[in-house]
Order: structure tokens, then C-alpha cells, then sequence
């Protein structure tokens, strides 16, 4: 088997690459043929950590098994370390052996924004040119990498509850971002001194949080916005209030993913603010195939709720496989 760390997984994929390979996943999972339960979630009292569990299979000839095992640690922040650390594994779906072992921080890190990055090219207006993102740990700057080339940016607004790790963000932010927007025109990168300056007016919007509650209110948010809050995977975590819930069309990775796991989901449901799940307009798979609609009009809000699903790291995990074999990196063992 292959196994790969994290170096090897960032050489093996690229942003481009995995943009696509999630495109085609999620309509997988629209086809019937991509499958993967509710993630377990294994939080002991006192632990400050939580361990989650995330199968997933792929149908094909012969198809594929994936297990993406991950510990989220918030304290890790402060030790310099993602927050997500674990591996995920690949199966063969013929025999069940184990083909290949991957570092689950970088795939987790690269296959969250690449899905982003499909939402945004797929709902964001097209003459979309400001980009607000608030937080800049991990995956701000993996957001930054990621949509680049989706929209031609003349302005990008970054935000942080730690001043410092945006001012570091926004130094990295021209060569993250390629440069020029469209070829002809220098990115004006600003560094915001909250939230609410960051957002207001800006065409897209990236929450990438760790917060419980709302970073943003509807009131800031342009009419014909896109917002991709992508930082709460669990119940005790929210970033949007439930105006913004209510006003927006709506679109997850996974409908069931998002009504058990979304908290301002529920929120909004409880207070009456929406319809349940008549107010989800489509998965991304339904929207990338074609079969429910996305956008309807210029002054539309816009919401992807994204949970990440299993399907997203096997295919991420088989695309970083097949790139890495051609490359050459990786280590070969036994098992």
C-alpha cells in the first residue's frame, strides 16, 4: 500500500485537481453511486478533543472503501498544529485490502476548500470581484488558494479575532492568490479590523471559523451575495444567525448531514424562520448535475452550508493517490 503524508499529499494535489474530482463525487452521490452514513462522533467529557468517524463507498468496477478517522483539537491552534488530525484509508472494493494510508489533515484541508470553490463558481454572480474571508487559520488560507481563479478579484477583505494571523494571511495573500485577478488588474488585499467591515459589501463571503456563535449578520451581506460558511461541523458551532439562515437559498454537500448537523439549520426550523427542508434548494451533486436549479436571480443571496462528507475524501484520497504514483512520492509498504 501507498502511504502518504502530508508533504506528499500537497505535492500529489492540487486545488484544480481536486475542484474537479469533488464536482464529480458529489454528482456521484446525486447518481446513487457514491454512499456514506452520518459520521459518528466520539466526544468523552473532559476530553477537549472529539474523534469522528467518516466512511464512505463509491460505486464502480470495482468500485472503493474509504475511512477517514479524525481528531479535532482546538488546542492545537495554540500549539501550531491543525486542528484536524487523523488519516484516512483506502480500500479496495473488490477484495477489502488496504491500498493506501493518507495524511487526513492536508487531504481535510485541500478537499473542504476545493468543494467551496465548486459552490462559489457554480452560485457566485458571475461579475462577483470582492472576497471577504473571516478566519485566517487553516482553512482561510487554503480558501484563498482555492479561489483564486473562480472569480476575477480586484478586492479581498480578511478578518481574524487574532489580528495577527490576518496581517500574516493578507502578507501571503498575492502569491496564494496568483497575482493578478484576470491578468490586467493588481488585488487590493486588505486586512479588516472585524468581521462587519470585512463582509459588508463584499460580492463573496468565506467563514472559516471555529466560532458558537453567529460571525455575521444578514444586514451586512450585499444583495446577489454568496456566503460559504464552511468553519461549524458540529452542534455546539454556528456562524450565521438565522435571518441570514431564512433569507438565503440554500444549498449543502448532504441534506442529511445538514439537517443533524447544522446548528443554525435547526435553529431557524425551531423559531419557524423557514420551512424545513422544503428550504433546502439542492445538494451541490443535484446542482452540479443539472437537476435542481441553482442561482435564480442577480439580487439572490446565496448559502452553502457545508458539513464534508465521506465521499469528498475518498475521491480526494483516490485522486492524491493516482497523482502521487505518477509523481513518484509516497512510500510503499506492507501491511
Amino acid at each position: 500500500m501507498l502511504v502518504l503524508d502530508d508533504d506528499a499529499v500537497r505535492a500529489a494535489l492540487t486545488p484544480e485537481q481536486c475542484e474537479r474530482a469533488m464536482v464529480d463525487a458529489l454528482i456521484a452521490h446525486a447518481d446513487g453511486r457514491g454512499t456514506f452514513p452520518l459520521r459518528p462522533v466520539l466526544k468523552p467529557p473532559g476530553a477537549g478533543a472529539l474523534l469522528g468517524l467518516m466512511p464512505a463507498h463509491l460505486a464502480g468496477d470495482p468500485g472503493s472503501f474509504a475511512l477517514k478517522a479524525i481528531c479535532i483539537v482546538a488546542a492545537n491552534r495554540a500549539r501550531g498544529l491543525d486542528a484536524h488530525q487523523g488519516l484516512v484509508v483506502l480500500f479496495s472494493g473488490e477484495t477489502g485490502v488496504v491500498t493506501a494510508i493518507l495524511n487526513a489533515s492536508a487531504l481535510t484541508e485541500i478537499r473542504t476548500a476545493a468543494v467551496t470553490a465548486a459552490a462559489t463558481r457554480a452560485l457566485a454572480r458571475d461579475d462577483a470581484e470582492s472576497l471577504a474571508i473571516v478566519g485566517a487559520g487553516v482553512q482561510g488560507r487554503a480558501h484563498l488558494r482555492a479561489l483564486r481563479g473562480v472569480r476575477p478579484w480586484r478586492e479581498v477583505r480578511i478578518a481574524s479575532r487574532t489580528p495577527s494571523r490576518a496581517t500574516a494571511l493578507a502578507a501571503d495573500a498575492s502569491e496564494l492568490l496568483g497575482g493578478d485577478g484576470d491578468g490586467d488588474g493588481a488585488i487590493g488585499v486588505v486586512v479588516a479590523p472585524d468581521a462587519r467591515a470585512a463582509v459588508t459589501g463584499a460580492d463573496v463571503v468565506v467563514l472559516a471559523t471555529s466560532s458558537r456563535e453567529p460571525v455575521i449578520e444578514r444586514d451586512w451581506l450585499v444583495a446577489g451575495g454568496h456566503v460559504n460558511a464552511i468553519g461549524a461541523s458540529t452542534l455546539a458551532a454556528r456562524e450565521l444567525d438565522v435571518k441570514t439562515v431564512a433569507d438565503a437559498a440554500l444549498f449543502c454537500d448532504s441534506r442529511e448531514s445538514l439537517l443533524n448537523e447544522a446548528l443554525e439549520f435547526r435553529l431557524a426550523r425551531a423559531e419557524g424562520a423557514i420551512d424545513g427542508e422544503d428550504h433546502i434548494r439542492a445538494e451541490l451533486g443535484e446542482l452540479f448535475s443539472g437537476r435542481r436549479p441553482g442561482r435564480r436571480d442577480p439580487a439572490e443571496l446565496t448559502l452553502f452550508r457545508s458539513l464534508g462528507v465521506g465521499i469528498e475524501d475518498l475521491a480526494a484520497a483516490e485522486l492524491a493517490v493516482a497523482q502521487a504514483r505518477e509523481l513518484g512520492v509516497g512510500t510503499e509498504v506492507s501491511l
